[in-house]
């Protein structure tokens, strides 16, 4: 390294990348008081913010509406997000758009959202089969936009939505990804089924006359639709939601309706990274963070004394709450 700034300095190799400036019509500067963490009346409300370069915020589409073949233009850095993000252009209007790049997507390739539902053009070159597998083999690719209940189990996918329509609010982040488990009502559809309702009710049977055979059996087809009714009442609410994991272990049931992309999102290795000297967090528009130790008596609870100690005192915030589960759990019983 030729500086000390060059020695520790980690960051991805990203060669892809667009090296000119962004598509200016989709984006605003980036202005207000409110980059320093200060309210209207100029006081500081949130700490360790300030300064930091020039910059402008990029319009994402997280709705991904627009039916038809979009072409990827240029994968490009945005300075407000960990994740990449691709220069979309509308084969047939032109239109140009933004959105979350997925890992490995490149220019010239071609993607498309499928949330209006699948073009007959689709459909015909299938030979008009509705069939869920053969539709997935040629939607569910990487940077499409489908429902969630046309994408396969067991598929990776990010920029999640939470209802029917609206934008895609999860694993929007560098290296974000989910998993589609399933329709939560699989399992219970497949614990009550036809061959089980008929097993049941089969299972009692007696020899008896012809005609009293004949009258269970028109009693069972009754008792056999009406469960099949009432199996149908009790899932159709649940099938309305899809299972799906995301990175953190936890399970949600979604609208099967709201909109997920395939893949995962871009620039993977974005936690991995080291800045290398402090000028560089300040170029991000991140201000130090002072020990409370090292502060006065005055400033913090933990200032103020001789050496590096902070007293026989719990460890508690600049505000005077504790900042320990234990210490706050042991309090709370002693108060109890």
């Amino acid at each position: 390294p030729r500086t000390p700034g060059v020695r520790h300095l980690r960051r991805p190799i990203n060669d892809h990348l667009h090296k000119g400036r962004a598509y200016l019509p989709l984006t605003f500067a980036r202005k207000g008081q409110h980059l320093g963490g200060r309210n209207n009346s100029g006081q500081i409300r949130v700490r360790h913010r300030g300064g930091g370069h020039k910059r402008r915020i990029r319009i994402i589409d997280f709705h991904r509406a627009t039916p038809g073949r979009h072409t990827v233009e240029r994968i490009e850095h945005d300075p407000g997000r960990s994740a990449h993000i691709a220069l979309l252009t509308h084969n047939e209007t032109g239109a140009k758009s933004y959105i979350v790049a997925a890992q490995g997507m490149r220019a010239g390739e071609t993607v498309e959202s499928f949330l209006a539902g699948v073009p007959e053009l689709l459909l015909q070159s299938l030979g008009g089969s509705r069939d869920a597998g053969m539709i997935a083999a040629k939607t569910a690719w990487r940077g499409n936009c489908l429902p969630l209940h046309m994408i396969p189990t067991g598929t990776l996918v990010y920029c999640i939505g939470l209802r029917k329509g609206g934008k895609a609010q999860l694993c929007r982040s560098a290296g974000t990804f989910a998993m589609v488990i399933g329709r939560p009502g699989d399992v219970e559809r497949k614990k009550v089924g036809e061959q089980g309702v008929l097993e049941d009710i089969g299972a009692g049977r007696t020899e008896k006359n012809e005609e009293e055979e004949e009258e269970e059996k028109e009693e069972q087809v009754v008792v056999v639709e009406d469960i099949k009714n009432d199996n149908n009442k009790k899932l159709g609410k649940e099938d309305m939601y899809v299972a799906v994991r995301l990175k953190s272990g936890e399970v949600r049931k979604i609208h099967r309706d709201a909109c997920a992309t395939i893949g995962t999102a871009s620039n993977s290795n974005y936690n991995r990274r080291q800045l290398g000297k402090a000028g560089r967090s300040r170029w991000l528009g991140i201000r130090p963070s002072v020990r409370g130790v090292a502060m006065n008596a005055s400033d913090h609870p933990h200032g103020g004394g001789r050496g590096k100690s902070k007293g026989n005192v719990q460890p508690v915030s600049i505000w005077g709450q504790l900042v320990s589960f234990f210490f706050f759990f042991f309090f709370f019983i002693l108060v109890r």
